[in-house]
């Protein structure tokens, strides 16, 4: 316990600068230049405070720590705060990746910069309550109150078919949402109580688990997004601003993989073991096929978004191994992806903003006159691709042991995803930065500039290090996670258990 409520300050500092916002002005030069100021001074003091909740975490307590919980509404629903290995790094990654956002957005964003960064400040505050809440009911409204912000940042600063991508983001993850909260109705009738700690202890009925399970597998399936329900997010990416595509592939799609480590896995293991099958042939129709469509694309952005989708397979097959790799293994591959993906959409927007076009048919021969950032995207492309060395290598390596020991058959088709990230990956690297520089657009552009080595530079740093060595990740999450599959596997033994006697 501290003396001061950490989370909820890390959680609402970023409407500390809203209200800030909402008093400038954001005509003329300054007033652009202020509005800037304040995002970025609120998101990087929101960083340093969140490292706080790192620097004070206790690595060896398996349980939730840093609690806060007030009485919220009259009917024992309570605003109830908590961080455990699994879910503190992610408010790190959070807020660590917010101030590059701002960054990214400083020359791009044009009409409206103050309700732009608005909208970035007011989602940010969602996304780590997600990860912060202790309570359902709370876990559920800051789930749903993100779709908003990313809604607006889509619909109003995206491209050409933005309104249609914006809707189609909505109404795919607000369906699946609608399932949860009928759900989350029946765990408070079944089990009287919405605190997440409690409900991880109750044990619901297993016919009941089936369909709890589905209902929030629904809504985190989208979220992912696995495949067959992926489709939004292709056309949310290509559409979407540039720091709008970083905090959708590096936060918003691990929402869903929280979730099913948190809930379905946490709290209704009978039914994770049932569906665990079904679970892996999306898995792996997600590896392969989006990977075959990934290689077919012509927009930089789609492709990328295409890899996500393969990427977050990986990540669904391992937590549902349910052992210590699989599970480890897809924690360290959502923050690991988190940074090199949010990386990549960075360095599309970079050309981007130079030459206004996605097309990959477009460049070629960038690395002449563009060194710099050629370095950058191939630390990057190799991450994605899965090099031993980069951070890439250790999540999908960790992923496919785990899934190994559960089935020696899915670990292998999983493992031709490799080869095929590998392919388009390859490719789209040599399409740009490789070959003659023969077009005449492209000859009088100007490798990075400090703002965006600011930007880069950092990634690539983590990119390598985590890839070296993992261990900070690793020595936190260690202790959950190993609760987590404790009781996952105690929980299946005692309904083993009450069946053969039963016979």
């Amino acid at each position: 316990m501290t003396d001061w409520p950490i989370l909820s300050t890390v959680t609402f500092l970023p409407l500390v600068g809203v209200l800030l916002l909402l008093f400038m002005r954001d005509d003329g030069p300054n007033g652009r230049r202020n509005i800037l100021n304040v995002s970025l001074l609120t998101t990087v003091f929101t960083f340093i405070v969140s490292l706080f909740v790192w620097i004070g975490f206790d690595n060896a307590n398996p349980g939730f720590q840093m609690i806060e919980k007030h009485d919220w509404l009259t009917s024992g629903i309570s605003y109830h705060m908590g961080v455990d290995g699994i879910s503190m790094l992610f408010v790190i990654l959070t807020t660590f990746l917010m101030p590059f956002c701002v960054l990214a957005s400083w020359l791009s964003v044009e009409k409206r910069l103050k309700d732009y960064m608005i909208a970035f400040l007011v989602l940010e505050t969602m996304m780590v309550g997600v990860f912060t809440s202790l309570d359902i009911v709370l876990f559920y409204v800051f789930f749903e109150a993100g779709l908003i912000p990313m809604f607006l940042i889509i619909g109003v600063w995206g491209g050409r078919d933005r309104v249609y991508a914006s809707y189609k983001f909505f109404l795919y993850t607000l369906l699946g949402s609608v399932l949860m909260l009928l759900a989350i109705m029946a765990m408070y009738w079944q089990s009287g109580t919405t605190d997440i700690p409690t409900l991880l202890a109750y044990k619901f009925p297993p016919q009941m688990q089936i369909w709890l399970w589905l209902a929030f597998f629904a809504s985190f399936a989208v979220k992912m997004p696995m495949w067959p329900v992926h489709t939004w997010l292709p056309d949310a990416h290509v559409q979407a601003p540039t720091a709008g595509s970083v905090i959708l592939a590096g936060i918003l799609l691990k929402l869903g993989g929280y979730g099913l480590i948190r809930f379905s896995i946490g709290m209704f293991p009978n039914a994770s073991e049932y569906f665990a099958p079904l679970v892996y042939a999306l898995s792996v129709i997600a590896i392969i096929y989006t990977s075959l469509v990934a290689l077919m694309q012509e927009d930089m952005k789609k492709l990328i978004a295409y890899s996500s989708v393969a990427h977050m397979g990986y990540v669904t097959m391992g937590i549902f191994a349910a052992n210590q790799q699989g599970v480890q293994g897809a924690i360290f591959q959502m923050l690991s992806h988190g940074i090199v993906s949010g990386a990549l959409f960075l360095c599309v927007g970079v050309i981007y903003d130079r030459t206004h076009t996605r097309e990959i048919a477009a460049y070629g021969g960038l690395v002449s006159n563009m060194p710099k950032y050629a370095v950058a995207m191939m630390v990057f492309t190799m991450a994605n691709v899965g090099l031993p060395g980069t951070s890439g290598f250790i999540g999908e390596f960790l992923t496919l042991i785990g899934v190994f020991r559960a089935n020696t058959w899915v670990a292998l088709f999983a493992a031709t995803g490799v080869i095929l990230s590998a392919a388009y990956a390859l490719w789209l690297y040599r399409r740009i930065i490789f070959g003659a520089l023969e077009k005449e657009n492209l000859k009088k552009l100007l490798d990075l500039s400090p703002r965006e080595q600011l930007i880069l530079y950092p990634l690539i740093a983590l990119t390598i290090f985590f890839g070296v060595y993992p261990a900070p990740i690793f020595d936190a999450t260690a202790a959950s996670v190993d609760l987590l599959v404790n009781n996952y596997t105690a929980a299946l033994h005692a309904a083993q258990n009450v069946a053969l006697s039963m016979n």
